[in-house]
């Protein structure tokens, strides 16, 4: 058993840190090609933070775990309110912009609402994964347009001590490789410990292998807070589980449909989506248009009430 510990212990190991140069190596890629940032941050930052929870949900299909794709998008969309939000919150408290309110959250809301709707049938479906997939492809399109709108005339062009491109490239193929084994070994031993454990997959995936997915979330929010460059993390968390649904379920339910148990469709994903409402009233206080210290505390008690009901 402790040799499956350990193999879990790696797989996590290597999804961070194949998933941290994955993003490194693309923004490097990016800016060799003069895109503007705001277009990077948008796409390639926000797919590389995907990954992980991509290609664990990818792997858990073709292993025949369809309790662990779909638990770990909807625990890692959990996880990243309750506790990535929550633990930069304590560090630092975050600036709520006015446009996450308007225009963010109603797109997380809605698509949120559309993967419960898709569930109530015990299935998605590789038609409803090309609706998915259709609206990723109209969101990146809408948020390529609207950072074109917002900064029209930004280039990337800080290339001095930039990332030669063939090393960026070598570094994207090897964190890709990573991040394959890396999830293998995280699904295969997952489903060990869950067997010998006698827990449920489903539990597992949106305990372990959620929070798993979620660590360059949390490495990379910490590190902002700890600069106290925490304005961008309320957009980035609400892109991270819109694409975490689009992109994720999308592509992984095209490959194969993924069951949805009763268990995660009557009580994970309403979950969830009381945890976005909740999200929604943390933000709306105009007075403050932040969320304190005190409200991360909070996120993280609700987090832990919400782990001990599912086990």
């Amino acid at each position: 058993m402790a040799q499956v510990y350990f193999l879990l212990f790696v797989g996590l190991l290597l999804l961070f840190v194949s998933g941290k140069f994955l993003v490194d190596s693309s923004v490097a890629i990016s800016r060799r090609l003069k895109i503007p940032r705001m277009i990077i941050g948008l796409t390639v930052v926000a797919f590389g933070t995907s990954a992980p929870e991509l290609l664990v949900s990818l792997q858990a299909a073709f292993s025949g775990y369809p309790e662990i794709a779909i638990g770990n998008v909807v625990g890692s969309n959990i996880s990243n309110i309750l506790l990535v939000l929550a633990i930069t919150a304590l560090i630092f408290p975050i600036p709520v912009p006015a446009s996450s309110v308007k225009r963010d959250w109603p797109i997380m809301m809605g698509v949120s609402v559309l993967l419960f709707i898709f569930s109530m049938n015990g299935w998605i479906s590789r038609l409803e994964g090309a609706v998915f997939v259709g609206l990723l492809a109209g969101y990146i399109a809408y948020s390529v347009v609207l950072a074109r709108s917002v900064a029209p005339s930004e280039t990337v062009d800080e290339l001095n001590g930039a990332m030669l491109w063939w090393v960026a490239a070598i570094i994207f193929l090897v964190s890709v490789v990573g991040l394959a084994f890396g999830a293998d070994l995280l699904v295969e031993n997952a489903a060990l410990i869950a067997e010998k454990m006698g827990m449920s997959k489903r539990v597992v995936s949106i305990t372990m292998v959620a929070v798993g997915t979620s660590i360059p979330e949390v490495a990379t929010s910490v590190i902002a807070a700890l600069k106290k460059e925490t304005d961008i993390s309320v957009g980035n968390i609400i892109g991270s589980n819109v694409m975490n649904i689009l992109s994720v379920l999308g592509f992984t339910s095209l490959v194969s449909p993924i069951s949805v148990s009763n268990e995660i469709a009557g009580f994970d994903i309403p979950w969830m989506l009381g945890i976005s409402l909740l999200f929604l009233l943390l933000m709306l206080p105009a007075s403050r248009s932040r969320i304190t210290r005190w409200e991360g505390s909070f996120m993280i008690v609700i987090y832990l009430l919400y782990i001990y009901l599912i086990l």
